[in-house]
């Protein structure tokens, strides 16, 4: 159904509360390749009973990690089919780490609408908090809904992602493996869109692609051990647009300029003509 800007625009949903223990953070790890050298101190970091450390975009999956269920997208004045939606960018911010296990109650609200004529994008902001109120993370996030667009909303900013002109400090590999969707589908997301051939190329696609926020979550823990010498503590932000789609199995390039503190950069598919799979990448160091 048309979505219906007065109604959804600004509307805030109602708390949520969850938890998660130390097991889904070693789970949600795993499932973004930690672990890959079982003899690395850094890796085994990530993986550690009862403590482990956090990437922060544990944050951006936290809420919906405990899913079993394909997710809906019905909201205040929005209804869209689930096939017509693609991850399209994801931010995180955290004041401090984030607790190896603990409870949190989120709170959404739709930020932004935007009306691209054949489709939309829909903004969300959540911010999660401690029981006694401090404030753990926030979550920035927008979706792209084909064939939702021509509701009258403002068209929002053209996107730019003008990267320095010159060559990348850092030039990363990230390898996925041909079941890394399978696995990451565990840690909440189970959109047939990963996992279900059929369901795949009813959508368009020749195969199950990768989950989004699994190629957002992998560059993230590349940069954390490039960077920080694999201290995910040390993360102030990051965040990053999906640009193109990933099919497991590929070795994926991260690309990343130093710029005022912070690092800039993008994602790219090498054995596809370096196809953008991951653009607008920004990550601030503490």
């Amino acid at each position: 159904m048309p979505i219906n800007l007065d109604e959804a625009l600004g509307a805030e949903l109602d708390p949520v509360e969850f938890s998660w223990t130390s097991s889904d953070i070693q789970l949600y790890h795993l499932g973004l390749g930690a672990g890959a050298d079982p003899l690395d101190p850094r890796e085994l970091r990530y993986l550690v009973d009862n403590t482990p450390q956090v990437l922060p975009t544990f944050g951006n999956v936290a809420q919906s990690f405990h899913m079993t269920d394909p997710p809906a997208v019905n909201f205040p004045g929005i209804d869209i089919e689930l096939s017509r939606v693609l991850h399209a960018s994801e931010g995180i911010s955290a004041p401090g780490p984030i607790p190896p296990s603990g409870t949190a109650t989120a709170v959404t609200k739709f930020t932004e609408i935007w009306d691209k004529g054949k489709a939309a994008v829909i903004w969300s902001e959540t911010t999660a908090t401690a029981p006694d109120g401090t404030l753990l993370w926030t979550q920035k996030r927008s979706i792209f809904a084909r064939g939702e667009g021509g509701f009258g909303g403002d068209r929002g900013p053209s996107t730019s992602d003008a990267l320095p002109d010159r060559a990348p400090d850092l030039e990363l590999d990230i390898v996925t493996l041909p079941q890394q969707a399978l696995l990451y589908r565990l840690c909440g997301d189970r959109n047939p869109l990963h996992s279900d051939p059929e369901f795949a190329s009813a959508a368009g696609f020749p195969k199950p692609i990768l989950h989004g926020l699994c190629t957002y979550g992998m560059t993230c823990k590349t940069l954390v051990d490039a960077i920080l010498d694999g201290d995910a503590a040390e993360v102030a932000s990051y965040g990053a647009r999906m640009a193109g789609v990933v099919f497991p199995g590929e070795t994926l390039r991260v690309n990343a300029w130093k710029q005022d503190g912070a690092y800039v950069g993008a994602v790219t598919a090498p054995s596809r003509d370096n196809a953008i799979v991951l653009a607008g990448v920004e990550f601030t160091p503490r």
